[in-house]
């Protein structure tokens, strides 16, 4: 197929419509290639945060698309981005998820690169003569901008700043962050898993109110009626809202979205203990204002192509093939915080999305199922109309029931924008 017409014939524009996308979007080939170069090669990426790099000498591992980076702060405080790929023979040269390190060094022939990804030293300098000049073989550098700790990269230098990209979800981040409690929110922790299926199917799940009572029956039917009541929320008065950009936000509990509001309200019964047990260390107003934190954000935040700011987590996607996604779940937790405070917080965490927990396996199977229904028929289409008629503009975009696909409206309108730029 040409970069425009798929393999059924259709124009890639024509596979976005308002209201449905064409289900080779989850399983032609060609198509996922061509995300690689024109969505994730071609837009802002998350790849950190700022608390998984530290110090001085800190990195973190992962991709962007299918090329793997490295985050890393450098002895001057500087976060970059650089491909993890030796300028030599193309050796990775790190392979560790995350750590401290000094320096850089291929392991094939010791190529050593310093933090910033300059090239440092080459054994056996003499036997190039004057063919080779350092500094024409750095590391590649990735452009590098930050927002509220959320570390983000790209590969087009002339693209717009990271703050007008994200927009209205600024403001939507800024809240999210607001689970430190009153300390900085550090990422506690992860796991990682691969489900057979596309990644989109995913990047529409974060935003999927539908789905969260048949899918999660187990787990509602697992926690108390107090908070089996509060997410009862697909009826409720809750919206998504799409952002612009791809980016949108599906608010279930309207009366948790600003953390630091309202703390004269009553303490959950599941959190009594918590609270008494914060009692013998912090005052009742910074006790209310850190057992709200632990509850998690009322909203999911989708900031596309990649990252999700979920409740109380960071869920980060990676597309492996056409038919494989990689997820990370990582916890967020209060940096310097009380340790009940953050123990409390694992053992929610643990709860819903932990490998062992009632919510990300069913999930997963959910996805599972998508992706091998998708199979079925030659020339069909995926429904995305759901709350399209209650749809209304607002100063941030457009705004629908908290059960609408407004979200993954938003992000098929952006995928078709770069994919047919």
């Amino acid at each position: 197929m040409t970069s425009q017409t798929t393999s059924k014939g259709h124009t890639l524009a024509d596979l976005v419509q308002h209201d449905r996308v064409h289900t080779s979007l989850y399983t032609d080939p060609a198509i996922f290639e061509d995300e690689m170069d024109k969505v994730f090669a071609n837009t802002w990426v998350w790849v950190a945060h700022a608390s998984e790099i530290p110090e001085a000498g800190s990195y973190k591992t992962g991709y962007i698309g299918r090329q793997p980076v490295v985050t890393v702060r450098d002895r001057k405080q500087q976060v970059h981005v650089l491909l993890n790929r030796c300028r030599h023979r193309a050796a990775t040269v790190c392979e560790g998820h995350k750590g401290k390190t000094n320096s850089f060094v291929c392991p094939y022939h010791g190529w050593s690169y310093s933090l910033d990804g300059a090239l440092r030293g080459v054994p056996s300098p003499e036997s190039y003569g004057d063919l080779l000049d350092k500094a024409d073989y750095p590391l590649v550098k990735l452009r590098v901008e930050e927002y509220a700790g959320m570390i983000f990269a790209t590969f087009k230098d002339d693209i717009e700043p990271l703050v007008d990209f994200l927009g209205p979800a600024k403001k939507w981040m800024d809240l999210f962050m607001k689970q430190g409690g009153g300390f900085p929110i550090k990422v506690g922790g992860e796991h990682r898993f691969r489900f057979p299926g596309n990644w989109k199917i995913q990047l529409e799940n974060t935003t999927d109110a539908y789905h969260f009572p048949l899918v999660h029956k187990s787990f509602l039917s697992s926690v108390d009626k107090q908070t089996e009541e509060m997410l009862d929320f697909v009826e409720g008065p809750g919206f998504v809202e799409d952002l612009g950009n791809g980016h949108s936000v599906m608010v279930m509990i309207p009366d948790l979205v600003d953390l630091e509001a309202n703390l004269d309200a009553p303490i959950p019964e599941r959190f009594a203990a918590l609270a008494e047990e914060l009692r013998a260390d912090y005052p009742e107003d910074q006790v209310r204002r850190i057992v709200r934190a632990v509850g998690g954000s009322g909203f999911n935040l989708n900031i596309f192509p990649n990252i999700a700011c979920s409740m109380a987590f960071f869920r980060v996607l990676r597309p492996v093939s056409v038919t494989e996604t990689e997820i990370h779940h990582a916890v967020i937790t209060m940096d310097g915080g009380p340790e009940a405070g953050n123990r409390a917080r694992l053992r929610m965490h643990e709860h819903f999305q932990g490998p062992m927990g009632f919510g990300t396996p069913d999930d997963s199977e959910a996805w599972e199922r998508v992706q091998k229904g998708s199979n079925a028929g030659t020339d069909q289409w995926i429904l995305l109309n759901r709350g399209l008629a209650k749809e209304q503009e607002t100063a941030d975009g457009r705004r629908s029931d908290v059960s609408a696909e407004t979200g993954m409206r938003a992000a098929y309108r952006q995928w078709k924008k770069l994919m047919t730029a």
